[in-house]
């Protein structure tokens, strides 16, 4: 890869660090096993980042051609630099991601899809753990008329059953 292209590279990684909400993420980690792939994930993005900063983001050294000159010759240094500057380094041509980023953005849709069901089915199920909860503690004090007024369902299946004189066995 060229210098300037590694060094877009190092730079894009750079921002896409600082982009990451990892702390943010780690909250919504629910089981060890996520949490310990998770590590595993945030642990290899680093290292995968740490040498795009350092190994690849550095400019190569200018070779001093004089320097090689005075003790080797002229006529070898200049077969050496002409071989040297008639290198030519592909560009890197991007084929992979045309390919995948509808499918990548589809899965972007899909997720923030079910991150709001999640949300939603979490406010569900906090508000039906807090109605538990009052009742657990209201329970041993509660009346018939109280429980019922709560399930007016039951109520109804237990008038139900006495109008048709059914008792339960």
């Amino acid at each position: 890869m060229s210098g300037s292209g590694v060094k877009k590279v190092a730079e894009v990684a750079a921002k896409a660090t600082k982009s990451i909400d990892w702390d943010g993420m780690a909250k919504l980690l629910v089981s060890g096993e996520a949490r310990k792939e998770f590590a595993n994930l945030r642990r290899s993005f680093d290292e995968v980042n740490h040498q795009l900063q350092t190994k690849f983001s550095q400019e190569p050294e200018p070779i001093d051609w004089e320097y090689y000159r005075k003790g080797i010759g002229s006529r070898l240094v200049d077969m050496y630099k002409q071989a040297y500057e008639s290198i030519e380094i592909p560009k890197y041509v991007d084929t992979v991601t045309p390919e995948y980023k509808p499918k990548f953005d589809a899965l972007l849709v899909e997720l923030k899809e079910a991150e709001k069901q999640s949300l939603e089915e979490s406010a569900r199920l906090e508000k039906e753990i807090a109605v538990v909860q009052e009742m657990k503690q209201k329970i041993s004090t509660m009346t018939a008329d109280e429980y019922f007024e709560r399930h007016p369902e039951l109520k109804q299946k237990f008038d139900d059953e006495i109008r048709n004189d059914y008792w339960g066995y």
